[in-house]
């Protein structure tokens, strides 16, 4: 693939959230607002809208909606409703390639996150609902040998390792003896490939990421069969 004549995301973009770890109030947001708009939203987006065609080419079935609302990208506002840290904006961006059948986070999809000291491609479902858990650990259950072609891939195993919360005891209705109780004990089906600050800013990172995310693509179909959506 050619390389982008110009990188999508530039230093400036850490530098700016760098400085509102530091400076997390909305005083300063707003005073330094317009340096967020061009460093970060509008490069955000450019980069999800030109990401999108090539997302259609590993699975159809998967949005990359560049709008500033409820498109793929999370808002830069924090919840702090039911939260003790009050610091009213995230220090991170949050790119989520979800399926179209989800409605929020806990869907199947691909996903980038940048902030400084902790970059990363993800790829599955995180913190999945009680049913689709369940969804997920019968399919293991009743197709081992599937999960594990999956899981021992190379396509996956060259980019990716299984991350995210577990349970400390085997879940209930599961045998505890089971060979990949250790996977059945996840609350996450999510894996994770974490990336350089270099990486991310040079210009051929939108091909890197297409690279990584067409690697995780046998993890999130298997998770979309699981779940009973098209991949």
């Amino acid at each position: 693939m050619a390389k982008s004549a110009t990188p999508h995301f530039q230093p400036a973009l850490f530098k700016f959230l760098r400085e509102l770890k530091e400076n997390n109030n909305r005083e300063w947001f707003e005073a330094n607002k317009s340096r967020y708009e061009a460093d970060v939203k509008e490069r955000a987006q450019q980069f999800i809208s030109d990401f999108g065609p090539r997302l259609a080419k590993i699975s159809p079935h998967f949005n990359a909606d560049p709008r500033p609302n409820r498109g793929s990208m999370f808002r830069i506002y924090r919840d702090v409703r039911f939260s003790k840290d009050k610091s009213p904006y995230k220090t991170a961006v949050g790119i989520q390639f979800r399926h179209k059948a989800g409605k929020d986070a806990h869907a199947p999809g691909f996903y980038l996150h940048l902030q400084p000291g902790a970059l990363f491609v993800g790829v599955g479902i995180w913190r999945p609902d009680g049913p689709s858990l369940k969804r997920i650990r019968d399919a293991i259950v009743s197709d081992p040998a599937g999960w594990k072609r999956v899981k021992r891939g190379k396509p996956f195993r060259s980019y990716f390792e299984l991350e995210g919360d577990t349970l400390k005891r085997p879940p209930k209705g599961y045998d505890p003896e089971h060979p990949l109780i250790d996977d059945l004990k996840r609350k996450d089906f999510i894996a994770g490939n974490h990336i350089t600050q270099r990486q991310a800013v040079s210009p051929d990172f939108l091909d890197e990421f297409t690279t990584r995310c067409r690697g995780g693509a046998p993890f999130v179909r298997y998770l979309a069969k699981a779940v009973s959506v098209a991949f």
